[in-house]
């Protein structure tokens, strides 16, 4: 199953944030594993049950599965991603 990828609009901002190679990179393994197996990925827990993370070097991106659609809400650094 083909998931459709949608972003927050706060997305855009987070990714303005982060350096231009480690952009595309990330959106490149977004494209790549979050269409097609976005549930292999861990879940979460505690106040952020129900979402997951993807973990591209030192980035993490926050996301929720809902029915055929992965939005993607956080991109962020590890350090501060979970404040």
């Amino acid at each position: 199953m083909t998931y459709k990828i949608k972003f927050k609009k706060s997305v855009y901002k987070d990714l303005s944030k982060v350096p231009s190679e480690e952009a595309k990179t990330i959106l490149d393994k977004i494209d790549m594993l979050l269409a097609e197996k976005p549930t292999m990925l861990p879940a979460l827990k505690g106040k952020f049950k129900g979402m997951r993370r993807m973990r591209v070097g030192n980035y993490r991106v926050i996301y929720v599965i809902l029915e055929d659609v992965v939005l993607v809400l956080r991109i962020h650094h590890r350090k501060d991603v979970y404040k």
